[in-house]
């Protein structure tokens, strides 16, 4: 079964990159090619609190399946 990604509604495509990014940063810092504070700054571009919300949660969730303290 294939899911065409550009069918979804605005938001759940912003969902998906929004975790695209919490993972890349977190392989970014368990690599260190960045620090923590990359994290903080891209999480205080968001202005909404709901997306805000949504990035916090899946970096959390790419941290713990990363092993990133």
């Amino acid at each position: 079964m294939s899911i065409n990604l550009s069918l979804l509604p605005p938001d759940e495509k912003n969902k998906i990159e929004l975790d695209k990014q919490a993972s890349f940063l977190v392989w970014q810092l368990k690599q260190a090619k960045c620090g923590p504070e990359a994290i903080v700054e891209e999480a205080m571009k968001l202005t909404d609190p709901q997306e805000k919300a949504w990035f916090d949660q899946s970096v959390e969730k790419y941290k713990q399946v990363m092993g990133v303290a």
